[in-house]
């Protein structure tokens, strides 16, 4: 899926009347009030799994077509200075020697070949690759980035198996619905992260003095090992990114990958 600019907002603040939590929800998820009713019905069991994706990506894909910057068409409203603000730290994440990087929800892919720009900036080289969901802008992505047509795959990355490993692969949790975020961060670490290598969660907007997303995963039974933030444009809320490491040994990942393996540990 393409990057929504957020994370999906708590339900109990949708629900609060006041104007500031609105204000939050908006820089939190600029889309919230579309994407809120789709989570709602899923919630509510009225859509199934796939129902939910294609939702998403009737409101998205849209969206991000028809903006008329690459940023615009990476779900970011700012400008170029904004798109860096917001999206730079992921060096921070990046490991020092660099690798295969894998940008899920790549969109038109600008953060691929932006991240690379900057990454080189401090030192780090990575070779950028892409996979997303919305087959239209994966084509404008092998246009726009001809260079790296062969890296970029139309695809849903739960459930997906890639043609090979990657050392760093980038996501958001709200790819998936909430529900299944705990599975879908145990798929891509069984089957797309590299042995030794990092799962990037961000970037994603959450309230300066809450740890809403590290918990989460905490709950689901994964460490962060290194966290980094900047702030945000609103006050309350900063940028923020974290990353997990895949512990999984090389016979294991080899086992996983030759049997089709399980996404239980």
């Amino acid at each position: 899926m393409a990057n929504r600019d957020g994370v999906v907002m708590n339900p109990a603040a949708r629900s609060h009347g006041a104007h500031g939590a609105e204000d939050i929800a908006s820089a939190k998820e600029r889309g919230w009030r579309d994407l809120a009713p789709i989570d709602d019905a899923y919630q509510a069991g009225k859509i199934t799994t796939a129902e939910w994706h294609a939702a998403v990506l009737n409101v998205i894909e849209p969206a991000y077509l028809n903006g008329d910057n690459p940023r615009a068409q990476s779900g970011h409203s700012g400008d170029e200075t904004r798109w860096r603000e917001a999206r730079c730290l992921l060096v921070d994440l990046l490991p020092p020697n660099g690798g295969t990087f894998l940008d899920i929800g790549c969109a038109n892919g600008h953060l691929m070949e932006s991240l690379t720009v900057w990454a080189a900036e401090a030192g780090i080289t990575i070779e950028p690759y892409g996979v997303e969901i919305s087959a239209a802008l994966a084509d404008l992505a092998r246009t726009r980035c001809p260079q790296w047509a062969d890296r970029i795959w139309n695809a849903n990355a739960m459930g997906w198996q890639p043609p090979h490993r990657f050392d760093v692969v980038r996501t958001g949790l709200d790819y998936v619905p909430g529900d299944l975020r705990g599975t879908y961060v145990a798929h891509l670490l069984n089957h797309v992260v590299a042995p030794g290598g990092r799962l990037i969660i961000g970037v994603y907007n959450e309230e300066r003095h809450q740890t809403t997303t590290q918990d989460l995963l905490r709950s689901c039974g994964y460490i962060p090992v290194g966290t980094t933030r900047a702030d945000h444009r609103h006050p309350e809320m900063q940028y923020k990114g974290l990353w997990l490491a895949n512990t999984r040994s090389s016979q294991a990942v080899a086992a996983a990958d030759g049997s089709g393996g399980s996404d239980a540990d």
